[in-house]
């Protein structure tokens, strides 16, 4: 039996050694997410919930959300 994310074709990646990261624009207000870079993918979890469930992008696809970001396309 396959879990759900096989059959949508993402697998369940091994973040145990991922080196996560924080913003150095997080402010001290607890809302902060942390990123890993892994070569083909890039995760990103909640830092208040670290064991809770992870994003991943493609690292075009997070590079180009980033830029986005800094342009101000999202209101954030």
């Amino acid at each position: 039996m396959t879990n759900t994310r096989e059959e949508r074709g993402t697998p369940d990646i091994d973040l145990s050694r991922a080196v996560w990261r924080k913003s150095t624009r997080s402010g001290g207000n607890g809302s902060c997410v942390e990123v890993a870079e892994l070569g083909t993918l890039v995760a990103v979890r909640d830092s208040k919930d670290p064991e809770g469930p992870k994003l991943q992008f493609t690292p075009g696809n997070w590079h180009t959300f980033l830029r986005s970001v800094k342009a101000g396309i999202y209101e954030l």
